[in-house]
């Protein structure tokens, strides 16, 4: 037999109060078993707390219910709501349930006290990444990256000190750092400005770390076409300089990195027998001139899953963010002292100072631990994936008896509790069960409609979005113009011009000849020779 709740008791010691059944308001409570001073209270008027609060609240509890529902399925997905979007569609339930006429808004506090009233939610900062990375974060798919990654060792025996990771990173060289700043109190600006050089030319840095603890020397790659002499006066030896049309890597400089960086500077140090090297599908580490030097050299290249390289590569981990950081800072102090110009032999000097303290064995050490490789953790990765299939509720049942006291979320429970109500009004049987299955019943009508209301403007964003990128897909795309610079005026007139040019010109209409007379200007019927 189902417990009937508290508050359903208190009605029923009402009424019987009230029809004379108890000679006393204490005798009423404990037959009914609630607190005599809750049931006296009642009598004197006073409303249950659930009704206060509720009849106080814009949105009826099922209605917040449901928005709660649909927020933590949209965060499941990956795509959490903004405080706008709440808002919105709260104010899409309470205008579907009020009255048109009715002048009734959503406050712009009410998202948070929302969010007061339902510890399951919470408000933060967005941590943005695309959505290839997004898809790569299955933690099946990390899963068989660990799984590769041990059978890769075990198979070829490799030791600790032989596993490397190497990865390329870019900096504007004339870039600073965002720093805390202590300013006027006047300013009403939200962020305080500070200049920076502003130079931003490309220069890419190709680096290895070893498992043990130390950094391979730095192969450097900078625009140009000539090495210039006062690049080397105060470069550490082992550094190498290498030069590219636009500072950046390519298939040429990564096979010169494996042989002249790498081979170099570990071949001597191998423990055992093989080398392993962990590094991201790059069209520079993946070319056959690579694989061969490698196989020729008992080294293993083993490539990370795409666009997984946050998760999984120890330099991307903690290396290269304290990197940039003291990069920026040396950029920031310069510029406080009234150095403008950032050239390449400023960076070279910046970089060499700066290397040691990014590549420190203990950042080198936690880099590795944190990506799961040594010790060989993969939990430490598989327990930061948030982006997660919801899984559908079961639409099968133990007995009957689960939808008599709970709201059915399904066709099936649904019809179910309609064949239970209807058998207790034939049987004549309590009319309390019967009172609270009709209303979960009529709870799960609710929750349908109010989940309706929220997957029409889901529809709705969809379509607006579709119609968007059809729109994109359908525009002309022409070259109007080879390099330089156009305003849009200047833009928009080349196109004009090009669309002009291609417009097929339509040729005059010879007038009617006529083939009676030969004349023109009429036809045989209207010849006035005829």
């Amino acid at each position: 037999m189902t417990e009937i709740p508290k508050e359903k008791r208190l009605e029923l010691a009402i009424e019987a109060f009230h029809k004379g059944q108890f000679p006393s308001k204490t005798a009423c409570a404990k037959a009914f078993d609630v607190p005599p001073r809750t049931l006296m209270t009642r009598l004197d008027g006073t409303v249950s707390r659930q009704h206060t609060i509720a009849n106080c609240r814009k949105l009826s509890n099922t209605e917040e219910e449901s928005l709660k529902n649909w927020i933590l399925d949209m965060d499941k997905r990956g795509l959490p709501l903004r405080v706008s979007n709440v808002r919105h569609l709260a104010q899409l339930l309470l205008s579907a349930r009020s009255k048109p006429s009715k002048d009734i808004s959503i406050s712009e506090k009410w998202v948070s006290r929302f969010i007061q009233r339902h510890p399951e939610l919470k408000s933060k900062y967005t941590r943005q990444y695309d959505y290839q990375r997004a898809k790569c974060e299955d933690p099946e798919l990390i899963k068989g990256w660990f799984n590769r990654v041990q059978e890769t060792i075990l198979r070829y025996g490799i030791a600790e000190q032989d596993i490397y990771n190497m990865d390329e990173t870019g900096f504007q060289m004339g870039v600073a750092s965002t720093a805390k700043v202590i300013c006027g109190s006047e300013t009403r600006d939200s962020h305080a400005k500070s200049i920076q050089p502003g130079n931003r030319e490309w220069i890419t840095i190709i680096i290895a770390i070893n498992a043990s603890g130390h950094a391979l020397p730095p192969q450097i790659i900078m625009a140009g076409k000539k090495h210039q002499s006062q690049w080397y006066s105060a470069i550490p030896k082992e550094y190498r300089i290498s030069l590219s049309d636009n500072g950046w890597t390519n298939d040429i400089l990564g096979f010169e990195w494996l042989q002249e960086m790498f081979e170099k500077h570990t071949a001597s140090q191998t423990a055992g027998r093989y080398r392993l090297l962990i590094l991201d599908g790059h069209s520079s580490h993946a070319t056959a001139s690579f694989d061969q030097f490698c196989t020729e050299r008992r080294i293993i290249p083993l490539y990370m899953p795409p666009h997984s390289s946050h998760l999984l590569q120890p330099l991307d981990i903690s290396c290269f963010a304290p990197l940039k950081h003291y990069y920026g800072q040396k950029v920031r102090e310069m510029a406080e002292n009234n150095i403008h110009a950032i050239d390449k032999q400023d960076f070279i000097s910046i970089y060499s100072s700066i290397h040691g303290r990014a590549f420190s064995k203990a950042n080198i050490l936690s880099a590795f631990a944190a990506a799961g490789l040594i010790p060989f953790k993969p939990e430490r990765v598989l327990a930061k994936l948030n982006i997660k299939t919801p899984t559908p509720p079961s639409s099968s049942s133990s007995n009957q008896s689960f939808y008599l006291g709970r709201t059915p979320v399904n066709l099936y429970q649904l019809n179910q509790q309609k064949k239970q109500i209807q058998e207790l009004q034939s049987q004549s049987l309590s009319s309390v069960v019967a009172e609270q299955m009709l209303e979960k019943f009529i709870k799960s009508t609710e929750v349908a409609m109010q989940d309706a209301i929220l997957l029409r403007q889901g529809f709705h964003q969809l379509h607006t979005s579709n119609k968007h990128q059809k729109g994109k897909k359908n525009m002309t795309r022409a070259f109007i113009q080879d390099g330089g610079s156009l305003t849009g005026s200047e833009g928009q007139q080349r196109l004009i011009e090009r669309e002009a040019i291609q417009e097929p010109s339509r040729r005059p209409r010879r007038p009617a000849r006529c083939s009676n007379c030969n004349e023109e200007g009429h036809n045989r019927l209207k010849c006035p020779a005829k």
